[in-house]
């Protein structure tokens, strides 16, 4: 396989909390209203991600793993994943609230649904002021019954809330009660799933008058407790990479570019996705440059020995497997 920065075709989601920062932002061009989703990299059945330059344009994620396997996704990613792309790659733009929710974990995923569990974790690209985001509930000693039960009267009560600023960084495993509040702009990355447990929706309607479905039953069987609210506490070191996540699922590190860097990746075993979250960088590898905005999203192959990074100033999520 050869080896360049790939960019894929980013798949827009409209939402009834959706609004226009990904667009004015993130410039991604689009005729709808109230996009609230830019799936970046997507092995979602129904939502494959296509390559949108160089060599291999306008090929599938999923005929790329085919045909190269263990040079695009790793050796140890094909032996666990088949050929199936285990994560899902996501900027998210809330305009109002996005409904209270939970994932189920591997074990639930697979018995109800036969799929991945869905672990995630966002980083805060930008908010309005004292934008908020639910995280857990309020107090772990809360019975998880209540969740038959949210309403207007007792939602503050019952979960937790924090206020968010552009940098601010959340673990959010399978189990967690979250969502991302009114005025956020996010990066999210997780597993491939998308499974999700609506409990709350802030009783709202639809343009004809109808709620969305809620999932309590199956809410209530996935809800766990967490010692800790998720946020990531980290240093940004110029040129260097600070760690935000390393779990089971995925690695994210925090890459701060403000000079030229060259990065090596042959013991690594694992592709490498950027997103790019605020300037932009220029991304070479085997004398094939790439510029990544802020908003926009690079994958390398497993096969890739070193990347040239150039900035004067831009953050990368860096993440892999």
């Amino acid at each position: 396989m050869q080896a360049y920065p790939i960019k894929f075709a980013p798949i827009l989601k409209e939402k009834i909390w959706g609004g226009e920062k990904l667009s004015k932002l993130l410039h991604k061009k689009t005729n709808l209203n109230n996009v609230g989703e830019s799936w970046e990299i997507s092995g979602v059945e129904d939502n494959i991600s296509t390559v949108s330059n160089g060599l291999y344009k306008g090929q599938s994620l999923n005929h790329l793993i085919a045909s190269h396997k263990s040079e695009f996704l790793g050796k140890k990613n094909i032996a666990v994943f088949g050929e199936n792309f285990p994560l899902l790659i996501k900027f998210l733009d809330a305009k109002t609230n996005l409904s209270v929710q939970v994932h189920p974990d591997d074990d639930m995923a697979k018995a109800q649904h036969n799929s991945f569990g869905k672990t995630e974790m966002w980083y805060i690209m930008n908010s309005d002021k004292d934008a908020e985001i639910v995280l857990g509930l309020k107090d772990n000693d809360v019975d998880k019954n209540v969740l038959n039960s949210i309403n207007s009267s007792n939602v503050d009560a019952v979960f937790n809330t924090e206020k968010v600023k552009q940098g601010d960084s959340y673990f959010i495993p399978a189990g967690k009660i979250h969502a991302i509040g009114a005025g956020v702009l996010a990066a999210e990355i997780q597993q491939t799933s998308d499974i999700t447990y609506r409990v709350y929706d802030w009783d709202r309607t639809d343009t004809n008058g109808h709620q969305r479905e809620l999932h309590t039953d199956f809410a209530i069987a996935a809800t766990k407790s967490f010692p800790s609210n998720g946020k990531r506490n980290y240093q940004l070191k110029a040129n260097q990479t600070s760690n935000l996540v390393d779990c089971d699922f995925f690695t994210t590190n925090i890459f701060e570019v403000k000079s030229n860097q060259k990065r090596d990746y042959r013991s690594l075993d694992s592709f490498v996705i950027f997103m790019c979250v605020e300037g932009t960088a220029e991304v070479t590898i085997n004398n094939v440059t790439e510029i990544v905005d802020m908003g926009e999203t690079i994958l390398i192959p497993a096969n890739t020995d070193s990347v040239i990074f150039k900035s004067e100033s831009a953050k990368l999520l860096e993440v892999y497997i």
